[in-house]
């Protein structure tokens, strides 16, 4: 299967001119050790080209198995995505920490680009992974652990699909819990000086929306888990009046595909993501484009961001600010730094966004500014390779497992290898 495939978003068709769907891990090691350029490819929700290859797209789909369910820990095959797994892992009475705004991404997939949700206190995605199991690029199957092999496996996690095909994920599991959303529109961001750290804080996850037409923030979507102490929100927010009806992130557009608001308690996986799983995520016709910067600088790049409004606004759909906590993962755009991300969800004008990113970029450079690995931007290896203390390191632990440089493809070539 080749020919006239494009990621979800329809903005990139991919190069590969092989895809296989293999249904064992076998298969997978056989096609590995014959190809000469191959790579994994998720649920396509990337915007540009880190999932492609030259000759050869593995998709893992078939492998959506279950493996096990503990007190502890949910193994899964490398196929599945997060709204396959999560209620069977609930019915057992567990949870995973957090969700991304779209529980339509495969779990490897977001793991190996650290994508997020929200949280003061709550790290990325991928932190909730304890041992990995992936095809290296000798075609021998290998597994790393966090107990057993320490900082090579802060290096593995977000890996870009550099170091082989992953198979099979264990991620970190607690109790089951109950989470409400409570929703508040129009915050002046002049309330935002003072006030950041405490909106930020209000909920286990807190995200501002805003289409950066005016100087205010849209929406604000507080998460609160109901097994803790929680707010328990009056009219107003600050000067932000508390919505009677489910809204949608973006103005205009029925919240009939959002995940259940105005205080309603409802299980983790219903509440945690931004969308229900049987919809079609926010609008589809998208570009996105995210970028981290460290929290203690969030207000002052929000108001970088607010003098350029009147460019990004006219190309924009919906922007959101969240916040996620550090972590130890070297290629993490959170990695040691308590982080803020700002996420611009583009009308799919290819052109004219990736004309306006260099600007958005300088905006934001002087504050160390991450992309997203799996989004859209325009920054050199150069500047790249200066965000990542750790980078050299990583180029080590990929050509450790992958000599032959099989799973190296244009993306790496040009973000990563030197």
């Amino acid at each position: 299967m080749s020919s006239n495939r494009k990621n979800w978003a329809g903005n990139y068709q991919y190069k590969a001119k092989n895809l296989y769907q293999p249904k064992t891990v076998e298969e997978i090691q056989q096609i590995v050790a014959k190809a000469k350029k191959v790579k994994a490819v998720g649920s396509q929700h990337c915007f540009n080209d880190i999932a492609d290859s030259d000759e050869t797209q593995i998709s893992c789909e078939n492998l959506n198995k279950i493996i096990s369910i503990d007190e502890k820990t949910v193994t899964i095959e490398s196929g599945l995505k997060y709204g396959q797994f999560c209620s069977e892992l609930d019915e057992k009475g567990f949870a995973i920490h957090n969700l991304a705004s779209l529980p339509h991404i495969s779990v490897v997939g977001a793991c190996v680009t650290a994508t997020h949700g929200s949280g003061v206190k709550n790290k990325n995605l991928a932190e909730a992974v304890s041992e990995i199991e992936f095809v290296a690029g000798t075609g021998d199957l290998l597994a790393l652990s966090r107990e057993k092999d320490g900082e090579k496996f802060n290096g593995a996690v977000v890996n870009l699909g550099g170091l082989g095909i992953v198979t099979k994920i264990t991620l970190d599991t607690e109790k089951s819990f109950q989470v409400r959303q409570d929703c508040f529109q129009n915050l002046a961001l002049e309330e935002l000086p003072d006030n950041f750290e405490t909106i930020m804080s209000a909920g286990y996850s807190v995200s501002l929306f805003t289409d950066w037409q005016k100087p205010s923030i849209n929406q604000i979507w507080v998460k609160s888990r109901l097994d803790r102490e929680f707010n328990e929100f009056e009219d107003e927010y600050f000067d932000a009046k508390k919505c009677t009806e489910n809204i949608h992130p973006i103005d205009g557009i029925s919240a009939e595909n959002c995940t259940e608001q105005l205080g309603i308690g409802g299980v983790w996986y219903e509440r945690l993501p931004h969308f229900k799983m049987g919809f079609t995520p926010s609008v589809g016709a998208e570009l996105q484009s995210e970028y981290f910067v460290a929290r203690e600088n969030a207000v002052e790049a929000i108001f970088a961001l607010e003098k350029i409004r009147e460019q990004i606004a006219p190309l924009l759909l919906v922007s959101e600010i969240r916040t996620i906590a550090a972590d130890e993962m070297w290629l993490s755009m959170n990695y040691q730094r308590d982080s803020v991300a700002f996420h611009f969800t583009w009308k799919q004008d290819a052109d004219a966004v990736m004309r306006l990113l260099p600007t958005i970029e300088s905006t934001l450079e002087r504050f160390n500014a991450r992309p997203h690995w799996g989004k859209l931007f325009t920054m050199s290896k150069e500047k790249i390779h200066s965000l990542y203390p750790k980078m050299k390191d990583f180029i080590e632990l990929l050509h450790e497992y992958d000599p032959q440089e099989k799973f190296v493809n244009k993306y790496l070539q040009q973000n990563i290898l030197r």
